[in-house]
């Protein structure tokens, strides 16, 4: 059976950083921890929480239901995706606007003070010291919290194929983005290349490094957590518009799972390579 766990930091163990209360949830949700399969699924954007401390950042609620707080529609994917596959998933529990866990700490929209037009007020003017709060509070404990899903399960006997599950909005900058999904890679084609070609086979508009590219660099947590320790690995990029609903998270789990179950029988992709 699926579990959710979402733990919440006690004096103890929370970051003296004044950012997170101790009522307040902790930056990482691990949720189905039993699954079996040599799988993990990672969800960089999952939730628009901003902690009490933080007052929204300056903005209003409207602001914070826009994809720039979060990549909507996708943790409830990755959640029924979990549950399909039987595979753990380590899901963030904070706003990519306070600190993006998928941007190098040297990225300048790692903490955003414009995004996608709307000025971000607590995000302006930030001291280093403020700065290495977030880091240290939100984007650290998380990026640990998957190092140590990974260790696990390779102390268990399984070396994890990766996938990092995100959205994409159907419009930016005025432009429409004709992809129903994107796959995103860098040098590592076990796991990318013939998801590309189960997807398109399928008849759906599937982007190649579309609408981002998973070889500029600019991502973080798939390099780190994949390439670098040679982890077969692949970044998924659906449209919002397709997943904003229960029915259409639904209908593309199920498209998902048969597309990943048809390609994970490759013992290729449980194997260290460094390409």
């Amino acid at each position: 059976m699926s579990t959710v766990e979402i733990l919440t930091d006690t004096p103890e163990n929370a970051p003296d950083s004044g950012l997170l209360a101790p009522d307040e949830p902790r930056p990482h949700e691990l949720f189905n921890g039993a699954g079996q399969a040599p799988l993990l699924l990672i969800c960089d954007h999952a939730t628009p929480f901003i902690p009490r401390a933080l007052e929204g950042l300056g903005l209003d609620e409207a602001a914070l239901t826009r994809h720039i707080a979060w990549d909507i529609g996708i943790a409830e994917v990755t959640r029924q995706l979990a549950r399909r596959l039987d595979a753990p998933a380590v899901l963030s529990h904070f706003s990519r606007l306070i600190v993006d866990p998928n941007r190098q700490l040297d990225n300048p929209t790692l903490m955003p003070e414009i995004s996608d037009g709307t000025v971000v007020p607590g995000n302006r003017d930030l001291d280093a010291a403020r700065r290495q709060a977030r880091i240290d509070t939100f984007f650290r404990p998380y990026h640990e919290a998957i190092g140590a899903q990974i260790d696990a399960m390779q102390a268990a006997g399984k070396t994890p194929a990766l996938v990092s599950m995100h959205s994409f909005t159907p419009i930016m900058h005025g432009l429409q983005r004709p992809w129903e999904i994107g796959i995103l890679w860098n040098r590592d084609p076990r796991l990318p290349r013939p998801l590309l070609e189960r997807l398109r086979g399928e008849g759906l508009a599937v982007g190649d490094n579309e609408p981002y590219s998973g070889a500029d660099g600019h991502g973080f947590t798939q390099h780190t957590h994949g390439d670098r320790r040679g982890l077969a690995n692949v970044l998924i990029e659906i449209r919002q518009d397709l997943i904003d609903t229960q029915q259409g998270a639904t209908q593309w789990s199920g498209r998902l799972a048969a597309a990943l179950d048809a390609v994970l029988g490759d013992p290729a992709l449980y194997r260290v390579e460094h390409y």
